[in-house]
């Protein structure tokens, strides 16, 4: 009975130490908005995360585009597994950079989308590529690219939810939105 009090007490004091020293300290984790979680200990992005820091830590909030701005702010859309811009989306993203050159203060955030198919993994960097490869144009038309945020979200919001070539061709797209 001694050895088991004694045992008890020494894990007690075991406890009290280490939250005292702190190495027992858990880091809170975030849930963010269907990307996964992350960690303060990690101090990583996820691959297409350069947009969130700032919502992450209560910045200002991206909104989608009024209907006045509508016609400037028009989804792209991707071929399977491709990064390339249309001349469809070339021409959308004309509108928007010459918009963009005149209202000087706002600025875009370029969200990547995925269709489900592939790896979570892997539909974040192609969502990554696509958000950059926009980012990339507009900043080729003279848009300053510290007023251009990418983040991609993957396959995780899909504007489609079916599961046909039709809903897929949706979903592999940029959004826009703005602050």
């Amino acid at each position: 009975m001694k050895r088991c009090y004694t045992q008890v007490l020494l894990a007690v004091v075991l406890v009290c130490f280490l939250a005292a020293t702190g190495a027992c300290t858990k880091k809170a984790v975030k849930k963010d908005s269907g990307l996964g979680e992350e960690t303060a200990a990690q101090g990583m992005k996820k691959p297409g995360e350069e947009g969130l820091e700032e919502a992450r830590s209560g910045g200002p909030k991206w909104n989608d585009p009024t209907p006045e701005m509508a016609a400037y702010f028009k989804d792209i859309s991707f071929e399977y597994d491709r990064v390339t811009l249309s001349p469809e989306a070339k021409e959308s993203l004309n509108k928007l950079g010459e918009w963009l050159l005149k209202k000087t203060s706002v600025q875009v955030l370029v969200e990547g989308h995925c269709d489900e198919r592939g790896t979570a993994e892997y539909n974040l960097a192609l969502g990554e590529r696509r958000a950059h490869a926009a980012k990339q144009y507009l900043t080729q038309l003279g848009v300053n690219a510290d007023r251009i945020s990418t983040l991609s979200y993957g396959k995780e919001r899909p504007i489609d939810p079916g599961h046909t070539e039709a809903a897929w061709s949706k979903n592999r797209r940029d959004h826009f939105l703005y602050r």
